[in-house]
C-alpha cells in the first residue's frame, strides 16, 4: 500500500521506524484506514498492533471485550481509574492506547510513570515495539527515540519516568498514565505534587491502573471516590472471570498454590490491609484458610473436639435484624499455637435463641469456657445461659457487682484485646482457618482513636478474636491453661529483638575458649570483654 520502503527511510538505522521529515504519499485505501484508526482505538489495535506473547512470540493484538470497553472509556473520559486483576492485559492495553493517542493527537505530551524507573522504561519499550510493527503510513515519523522518551514529527512525545515528586515538574502534560499506582511509595506526596500539573489544562487526561494493594492509600481512596461519584474519575473494573480461560477450577488451583487472601487481593480485586490495618499485611498474606469439615446450623467446624483438650468460646451478639452478625469462635487452647476450631455467623437470629446454641456447642467442646461480650443484647444471652440453662463455666466480670455476667467491651478491654491479638497473630501463636474471619482481619482498620471494620465490611468475627486475646491476659486464662501469655509474648518479642541485634554484635576473644564472668550486679560478661571494660 505505501510507496515508502523501510530501509530507505528508517530512523537511525532502524528500518522499522520512520524517521522525521519523510514525505508520505497515501493511497485512497490508506487514507480510509487512517481515518478508521483515528476514530476507533480498538480498530487500530486489532488491525495493526502486534504484541509479544510468552508462548507464541510476536502476534496480532486480539482484544477481549473488556479491553474494547476500556479503550472507549479512555477515549471518552478525562479521568480514568482501572482496578484490574493480575495478568488481565491492563498494562498492554494502556500503552497501546497511549501510542494511538500520540499518533492521532498532535502536539501532546504523554507521561508514563511507574513505581520504578525501570518499569516505566519497559513500558516505553512496549510502545516502541508496537510502533516498529505498524505500517509506515500510520507512523508519524520519529524525531527522537531513546530509553526515556519518544518524540514524533507531529510534535507529540511520550516520556517515561519513576513516580517521584519531580517526575513531571516543569512539563505541560496532556495525558498522565500511572501504572500500578497502589504500589507507589510516598503516593500521597507524589499525587499532591503532580495533580496541579495535570489539572491546569481543561483537556488533560489521567489514566490510573493498578491491582488492589491495601486500604487507605491514594489509589484506594481515588477508587472508592470514583465508585461513589465524589471525584472526577471514571471507574473501570476487570475481574478474574472477565478473562477468557479462567473458571472455578482455575480459581481453585490458584488458591491452592497461593492462599485465599492472596487470591482475593491479586485476582479478586479485594482491598486487603496495608498500613492502617491492625494486623500487618505480611501476616494477612500468610494466612491460609481451610475448608470446614462440615457446615450446619450456620456453624463451620474445622476440627472436631478432642478428649482432654481445653476450649474457649468467645461470643459477640447483635440484635438479629439482618445488619451486624451474631458470632462465636471456638479456640483450642490446649497447646500453642492455639487453633480456631469452629465459628458461628448469623445476622438474622434472635438473641433469645443464642443461649441454647451456645450451650449445645460449648458442651460439645468439652465444656468450653465461654466469654460473652455483655454490651447491649449480650446481657440477655449471658442471663439465659447462666441462670436458665445453668451453664457455669463462663466468664463473670465481678462476683460483687450485680448483673456482672460476661465481659463489658470497654475502651480499655478493646485496646488490650487489639494489642494482644496483633501479637498473637504476628508471633504465630494463633492459627486461623476460617475464610470469613481472615477477610474481616484484612478490613479491620484504624478509625479515629479505635479499630473497627472499614465500611461496608463487618468485624463481628474479628471482635471474637479481640475478646479472646484480651481474655488471654487475665489470671483466669492462666488458671485454665497454665499458660502465662503476657510472659510468653514478652519473651518472644525479646527474643526477636535479640535475634535482630545479633548480627551487629561483637564477640571479643576466642569463642571456643573465652570464659564468662558475673559482675557484682549480676551481669554476665565474656572474660575478655569484662577486662576491657575495667581497663585491665
Amino acid at each position: 500500500m505505501s510507496t515508502l520502503k523501510n530501509n530507505e527511510f528508517g530512523y537511525l538505522g532502524n528500518p522499522n521506524v520512520k524517521r522525521d521529515g519523510v514525505e508520505t504519499s497515501f493511497t485512497k485505501d490508506e487514507i480510509l484506514e487512517y481515518q478508521k484508526c483515528m476514530e476507533d482505538p480498538s480498530y487500530f489495535a486489532e488491525t495493526y498492533v502486534k504484541i509479544i506473547s510468552l508462548d507464541e512470540g510476536l502476534i496480532p493484538f486480539e482484544l477481549y471485550d473488556y479491553q474494547r470497553k476500556m479503550f472507549e472509556s479512555f477515549k471518552d473520559n478525562r479521568f480514568n481509574i482501572v482496578l484490574a486483576c493480575r495478568q488481565s492485559g491492563k498494562s498492554i492495553s494502556s500503552v497501546v492506547f497511549l501510542l494511538w493517542y500520540a499518533i492521532f493527537y498532535p502536539e501532546k505530551t504523554i507521561a508514563v510513570l511507574a513505581n520504578k524507573g525501570a518499569v516505566a522504561r519497559e513500558m516505553l519499550s512496549r510502545i516502541t515495539l508496537a510502533l516498529e510493527n505498524l505500517p509506515f503510513f500510520l507512523q508519524p515519523g520519529c524525531k527522537s527515540l531513546n530509553k526515556g522518551s519518544l518524540e514524533f514529527s507531529n510534535n507529540s512525545r511520550i516520556v517515561a519516568s519513576a513516580t517521584t515528586g519531580s517526575s513531571i515538574r516543569g512539563l505541560s502534560i496532556n495525558l498522565l498514565f500511572l501504572d500500578e499506582f497502589a504500589f507507589v511509595e510516598n503516593d500521597a506526596q507524589f499525587y499532591t505534587s503532580t495533580y496541579p500539573v495535570v489539572s491546569a489544562g481543561v483537556d488533560t487526561k489521567v489514566i490510573i491502573t493498578s491491582t488492589a494493594n491495601g486500604i487507605g492509600n491514594v489509589y484506594h481512596k481515588l477508587w472508592e471516590g470514583a465508585q461513589q461519584g465524589t471525584n472526577e474519575f471514571k471507574p473501570f473494573r476487570v475481574d478474574w472471570w472477565d478473562v477468557p480461560g479462567r473458571d472455578e477450577k482455575w480459581k481453585e488451583t490458584t488458591i491452592a498454590n497461593t492462599s485465599e487472601i492472596q487470591f482475593d487481593q491479586e485476582f479478586g480485586n479485594t482491598f486487603h490491609g496495608r498500613g492502617n490495618t491492625l494486623i500487618a499485611a505480611s501476616t494477612l498474606l500468610a494466612q491460609k484458610s481451610i475448608a470446614p469439615l462440615y457446615y450446619k446450623e450456620n456453624i463451620n467446624v474445622y476440627k472436631e473436639p478432642e478428649p482432654g483438650h481445653n476450649y474457649v468460646m468467645t461470643v459477640d451478639v447483635s440484635k438479629g435484624r439482618a445488619q451486624d452478625y451474631t458470632t462465636f469462635t471456638i479456640i483450642d487452647v490446649s497447646t500453642t499455637p492455639f487453633q480456631q476450631v469452629a465459628t458461628f455467623r448469623d445476622n438474622n437470629i434472635s438473641p433469645m435463641l443464642m443461649p441454647d446454641i451456645i450451650y449445645k456447642y460449648a458442651r460439645t467442646y468439652n465444656e468450653a469456657y465461654v466469654v460473652v461480650e455483655s454490651n447491649d443484647q449480650g446481657g440477655i444471652v449471658c442471663n439465659g445461659l447462666y441462670y436458665e440453662l445453668e451453664y457455669e463455666n463462663m466468664f463473670v466480670e465481678s462476683t460483687i457487682k450485680a448483673n456482672a455476667l460476661g465481659c463489658t467491651m470497654t475502651k480499655r478491654v478493646k485496646r488490650i484485646g487489639c494489642s494482644s491479638i496483633k501479637e498473637l497473630l504476628e508471633q504465630k501463636k494463633l492459627m486461623i482457618y476460617d475464610s470469613d474471619t481472615i477477610i474481616e482481619m484484612s478490613t479491620f482498620v484504624s478509625r479515629g482513636n479505635s479499630w473497627q471494620a472499614l465500611p461496608p465490611n463487618h468485624d463481628d468475627l474479628m471482635m471474637n478474636l479481640v475478646l479472646f486475646a484480651w481474655f488471654t491476659t487475665t489470671d483466669i486464662f492462666q488458671t485454665i491453661t497454665n499458660i502465662n501469655m503476657k510472659t510468653m509474648l514478652y519473651n518472644e518479642r525479646l527474643k526477636a529483638i535479640q535475634d535482630d541485634m545479633l548480627p551487629f554484635g561483637v564477640i571479643s576473644g576466642d569463642t571456643e575458649t573465652d570464659k564468662y564472668i558475673k559482675d557484682e550486679d549480676g551481669n554476665i560478661w565474656f572474660e575478655t570483654e569484662w577486662k576491657n571494660s575495667q581497663n585491665i
